[in-house]
């Protein structure tokens, strides 16, 4: 209580200047006379004194939650500040004061202005954020297909932590990426509509109504946004494949009616002027797919049309069928004639016409198998015409050999008369060709031993094997030649012996010299044994009969070798024997035979 009572003196007296010390005096004078002793105004005083106390300590209390506020909006507002610069991405800003010096409230009051500036420029940066990123939203929401969006950029939330030009520029990038893939997009579906109207062109159809169909908005008279879905471009894809499908089935109709129509044309005879009605079928031939634009060129008005005549065509084309099959089978000779192969079989052909008339084949069937023959029988010539020129100029060197072989017992062929130069000068050219003989004939045998193995068949001249031909041709010439040599010994041997001994050996080449006669006048080929009957029989017309023209020489051919020439194929490697008939009557053979 002393320690209290000392200073009470002081502050009375220190606050008798203020209202408390008057009211403390004031307080005094009431005690004096109401007369409280000493104890009890201590205790008032120390009472008065702890509430003074009291709200000196809620002051300061307060005064200290005050400053701490103020420290903790100082520290708010630099966090803020900081926080700001990391989210924009600010290094700093020229406002800022360096140094925070003054009291809090100047502190706060430097560093407010910075702050302003901070908040505005994230605002505007929201701004930007919100901007492009209700953009992105609307972009994916048309690529997603939603018909309805509410691009109100108020509407769009910001999120995340980072608003620096960096991630906004990022943003900005992934804009650019989507409107560039709506452009895209905007592209294929402008490029599947004009690929379906000019289909729909093409195909005869309303190409509006397809477009439509797929959705509404593709339309340009609904005045809607296109849809540039996913599934919207598949549908569009979809629909010009199916158009795409369209086309090409009408075009390969077209294609096989055109290709009717040129061969039933071609078959009839169809002047050009009955043509010209479906010349827009026809030039369709030709093209692809890919190279047919015009619109109305693949309708199905066209088709029908091109069916029906093809329909009329076929019924006028039966009444024509059997002329054109005799046409045919003439072509047909006419090419085995000239390449001498072997002409079809009348008999087959009778009854192949048999069939046609009543209608149990087919003319279209008939057609192409004949076509077919003659093909072959083309790509057979073909393959022939290399041996058959060797063929030529072996039967002209033949003709000559034979002519020299009779100018040569000619004694008066050196007498002087009209026309004896001009058979020295053909003897001359003869024996120049007579001399190539045996290389001509060597190498036909080994063409045509080549053709045979590439062929798998013996290669027939007019119905006869040629290798037989040839290979009988060297044996009978060096059969021939053989016998020459033996004259000529002989003849040495008549010189020597005396006259009296002469006629004996000039006996025994009588018949040699008559064979060699009838060998002349034969072709040379006659001297071969017969194997039967029938082979010998032709043989024996063949040495009686005279045969000096190569169509004497053909004509006997046939008409003795027709039955057996099919045994002479089976032979191995078509050879003929010295001993064989078949090697006989080719023997005769000596002269080109006719086309």
């Amino acid at each position: 209580m002393g320690s209290v009572q000392t200073p009470i003196g002081i502050r009375s007296s220190a606050l008798l200047e203020t209202s408390c010390g008057y009211l403390l005096q004031e307080l005094q004078i009431i005690w004096d006379e109401v007369g409280d002793d000493q104890f009890e105004r201590e205790k008032v005083l120390l009472d008065i004194e702890q509430e003074c106390l009291d709200v000196y300590r809620r002051k300061v209390d307060n005064a200290n939650i005050s400053r701490a506020q103020l420290h903790q909006e100082l520290a708010d507002s630099e966090a803020e500040f900081t926080h700001l610069l990391l989210l924009l991405d600010e290094r700093s800003l020229p406002g800022r004061p360096e140094k925070m010096i003054g009291t809090l409230k100047e502190q706060l009051e430097s560093i407010a202005p910075a702050l302003r500036e901070m908040r505005i420029r994230k605002e505007e940066r929201v701004k930007q954020f919100r901007a492009v990123q209700g953009q992105i939203q609307k972009i994916y929401a048309e690529i997603a297909g939603e018909s309805e969006y509410n691009d109100l950029s108020s509407n769009v939330l910001v999120h995340g932590n980072d608003l620096s030009l960096k991630k906004l520029e990022e943003y900005q990038n992934e804009l650019q990426r989507l409107q560039n893939e709506k452009i895209e997009r905007l592209q294929k579906v402008e490029s599947y509509i004009s690929m379906i109207r000019s289909l729909a062109g093409m195909l005869g159809t309303d190409s509006s109504l397809i477009i439509t169909k797929v959705h509404p908005s593709l339309n340009e008279l609904s005045g809607l946004s296109k849809n540039i879905s996913d599934s919207i471009l598949e549908k569009l894809g979809s629909t010009v494949r199916s158009l795409e499908a369209d086309k090409k089935a009408r075009l390969e109709k077209l294609h096989q009616l055109g290709k009717s129509l040129t061969n039933l044309w071609n078959l009839m005879d169809t002047p050009q002027k009955d043509r010209a009605r479906f010349s827009n079928v026809t030039a369709l031939i030709s093209l692809s797919s890919k190279d047919i634009s015009t619109p109305g060129s693949l309708t199905l008005d066209i088709i029908q049309q091109a069916e029906t005549e093809v329909r009329r065509l076929d019924q006028l084309k039966a009444s024509k069928m059997k002329e054109l099959f005799l046409r045919k089978q003439i072509d047909l000779e006419e090419i085995c004639k000239r390449s001498h192969m072997e002409i079809p079989s009348r008999l087959e052909m009778e009854s192949i016409m048999k069939l046609m008339n009543s209608g149990e084949i087919d003319h279209a069937d008939l057609l192409t198998s004949m076509n077919k023959q003659i093909t072959q029988a083309q790509e057979e010539a073909s393959s022939r015409k290399a041996i058959m020129e060797k063929v030529e100029k072996w039967i002209l060197a033949r003709d000559e050999e034979l002519w020299l072989e009779e100018y040569s017992r000619d004694d008066n062929r050196y007498s002087v008369s009209r026309g004896a130069h001009k058979n020295l000068r053909r003897a001359e050219r003869a024996r120049v060709m007579v001399n190539k003989i045996p290389a001509l004939v060597d190498m036909l045998i080994a063409k045509t031993k080549s053709w045979e193995e590439e062929r798998k068949k013996p290669f027939l001249y007019d119905e006869v094997p040629l290798f037989a031909m040839l290979e009988e041709y060297n044996l009978l010439r060096k059969e021939r030649d053989e016998e020459k040599q033996r004259q000529r010994e002989m003849k040495k041997v008549q010189n020597q012996v005396p006259v009296g001994q002469e006629n004996l050996f000039v006996l025994r080449p009588s018949t040699s010299s008559k064979r060699l006669s009838d060998r002349s006048l034969n072709g040379g080929f006659n001297n071969a044994t017969p194997v039967n009957k029938k082979s010998s029989l032709g043989i024996q017309q063949l040495g009686s009969t005279p045969i000096n023209t190569p169509q004497q020489s053909i004509s006997f051919l046939k008409e003795s070798k027709k039955e057996d020439h099919r045994k002479i194929l089976s032979r191995s490697r078509f050879v003929f024997h010295p001993g064989d008939d078949s090697a006989s009557v080719v023997s005769s053979f000596s002269g080109p035979f006719s086309p």
